[in-house]
């Protein structure tokens, strides 16, 4: 490795129809600010196995580097992370069978999983997912460039062309993506272009890295003081706080179980009613899998789950 010493990790997995076509990424940050990046796509998976995935290959990339030092791995898996810190010693007990006696799942991953935690080398860390965290953006945006067979460039460590140049330490690691709107400075108008906030994140990142590519001296000397792009930039900043409000509302009505009709999910969603029940019975819209569940009279009924964490019920 160089005498390169790998300070985190971020893994994320995705898959379209779930089951379908996926993929996974992972993004290595090492200690003097080169990262490294990894990813693969799978024809026919889950969500979870591509989770599993991308911390396996995470951990088979700092086995590797031969580093004893403990590293942090951060990912948006509430599954993952339960099975390798809570569920993985009962289940093994048990002989990979479930407090209900049926078979744990993706047994497979699990066993290499296991394997290569054994030294207690990693931090598992849980990150919100889609929430404006650089790392796990990264990392979502490869998995799915794979899932969808659009295959990302990825930055790997000694390689000479331009994309394993540039260094993403640069930018801030903020908690949303509404911290960062209120933190950005509106500079002249060529460059506002390349920071103007949209509601896609991977948008975000990617125009972000343009701006803080400028001039340095330029974008702290030439702040703009027009009224009008003030204005501007304090409608962007609305916009994502009313995403975020909405991403909020999803969330509790995933988590406590609530009903909504397809005119109830289009205005969650800001769709035509129609786009919702030409979608089908079950499809994933950002963090959920929005399944149908029932009509009743003239409406239909759907419900909203988590689909990174499926909520698996385990004791030991």
């Amino acid at each position: 490795m160089d005498g390169r010493k790998i300070e985190s990790i971020y893994t994320d997995g995705a898959c379209t129809g779930n089951p379908g076509p996926g993929g996974w990424g992972v993004v290595v940050y090492h200690d003097d600010g080169s990262v490294h990046e990894l990813g693969d796509a799978a024809k026919q998976t889950t969500n979870n196995r591509m989770e599993m995935q991308a911390a396996i290959a995470a951990l088979e990339y700092l086995q590797a580097s031969g580093q004893s030092e403990p590293v942090t791995l951060y990912t948006d898996s509430e599954y993952l992370i339960n099975c390798v810190t809570k569920w993985l010693r009962a289940w093994k007990a048990r002989g990979w069978k479930k407090a209900d006696g049926k078979p744990v799942q993706n047994q497979d991953l699990l066993e290499i999983l296991d394997h290569l935690n054994s030294s207690q080398q990693i931090r598992w860390r849980h990150v919100r997912g889609h929430a404006g965290n650089i790392g796990n953006e990264r990392c979502d945006a490869i998995a799915r460039g794979f899932a969808t067979g659009k295959l990302p460039s990825l930055r790997q460590v000694g390689d000479t062309n331009s994309h394993s140049t540039v260094v993403t330490t640069d930018w801030p690691n903020v908690a949303n993506i509404s911290e960062f709107a209120a933190n950005s400075t509106i500079i002249n108008n060529k460059t506002t272009e390349h920071i103007s906030i949209a509601t896609d994140t991977p948008s975000l990142r990617e125009t972000s890295r343009s701006a803080s590519t400028a001039d340095t001296n330029m974008m702290e000397t030439t702040i703009s003081t027009n009224q009008n792009d003030y204005v501007s930039r304090e409608t962007r900043v609305s916009q994502l706080r009313h995403l975020v409000e909405t991403l909020r509302m999803a969330d509790e009505i995933a988590e406590k179980g609530y009903l909504i009709s397809s005119s109830e999910l289009a205005d969650l969603m800001d769709i035509h009613p129609s786009a919702v029940t030409s979608r089908g019975d079950q499809w994933r819209w950002r963090n959920w899998i929005v399944s149908r569940v029932r009509r009743e009279g003239n409406q239909i009924l759907w419900e909203l789950e988590r689909g990174d964490s499926l909520k698996e019920e385990e004791t030991n």
